[in-house]
């Protein structure tokens, strides 16, 4: 008899429901940091209120507080922006993650022998986290590789010990 398939349902998330903590480089130090997304302050007298960020780096000290949407680059060097740091090259393309929760969620999905989601209309999300993976990341027939760079990216946040 066959084991019991592995069973994933999507929860219906998108990527702006993992952007309040992301892990990224620090610019100074080159080690992990996390830009934390702080409750919205009041900017001017008509009350209107803009997002808050802080950049925080447990490595250096560096903290840095932006009153605009801290921008991030999953390309190193291409600005002057922080890059992620849970990303990683394959030979089909790029694998990226904001934090842990987002990396499980992919790691989840690729695992998965059924892939179940609810038809868009029950949740009003034509397009979610997991519907707008690359095709390259659904295949079974790279499912291996896509586990082990998962693996790889987990490794570098959370050390043995």
């Amino acid at each position: 008899m066959s084991p019991t398939p592995v069973r994933f349902y999507d929860p219906g998330d998108t990527c702006a429901d993992f952007t309040s903590s992301i892990l990224v480089r620090c610019p100074r130090c080159d080690r992990i940091a996390h830009i934390e997304r702080r409750p919205p302050t009041p900017t001017n007298a008509d009350g209107g209120t803009r997002p808050h960020r802080r950049l925080v780096c447990r490595s250096c000290g560096l903290c840095r507080n932006d009153s605009r949407s801290f921008r991030f680059s999953r390309y190193p060097g291409a600005c002057s922006y922080p890059t992620l740091w849970l990303r990683t090259g394959t030979r089909h393309g790029e694998l990226w993650a904001y934090n842990l929760q987002h990396l499980d969620l992919i790691r989840r999905f690729v695992a998965a022998d059924l892939r179940e989601r609810a038809p868009w209309y029950d949740h009003g999300r034509k397009m979610t986290l997991v519907a707008r993976l690359p095709v390259w990341i659904k295949s079974a027939k790279n499912r291996d590789e896509v586990l082990r760079a998962v693996d790889r990216l987990r490794a570098t946040v959370i050390a043995p010990g």
